[in-house]
């Protein structure tokens, strides 16, 4: 596999699109910490990790709501193996004006577009989620 968060967004888009309630993805530190970012920004439900004898599993509780939508209107992937996308503190984009946000990767580590300003950090763009 090339990239591993590309396919992890494609799963949990996926599974946003089928009406799951839980979606499994190969474990990585990387992975669970975009999953934890995503956690802490509400857009997703729980998020375990099970070790097994290989690399483990994450697994991901989506979020509905009364009205059956999800929390996630639309999750994409920026910087590519390709093409990398990186940004200085300040040029941080700001996704649908504010409504959505960007995960980053900085030298701090995961974070938000939010957390990164407050933090005069920059990084590689990983994706952003509305």
């Amino acid at each position: 596999m090339t990239d591993p968060v590309a396919d992890m967004l494609s799963r949990i888009r996926n599974a946003i699109t089928a009406r799951k309630s839980k979606v499994s993805i190969p474990a990585s530190k990387l992975k669970l910490r975009l999953a934890e970012v995503l956690n802490q920004e509400g857009f997703i439900g729980t998020v375990t990790h099970e070790e097994d004898s290989l690399q483990g599993t994450i697994n991901i509780e989506l979020r509905w709501d009364s009205n059956n939508r999800n929390a996630i209107e639309g999750i994409r992937r920026v910087s590519k193996p390709g093409q990398r996308e990186y940004v200085g503190h300040d040029s941080l984009p700001k996704v649908r004006s504010g409504l959505g946000i960007s995960i980053l990767t900085t030298s701090k580590g995961v974070m938000t577009d939010r957390q990164a300003r407050r933090s005069g950090l920059g990084g590689e763009l990983l994706c952003e989620v509305w």
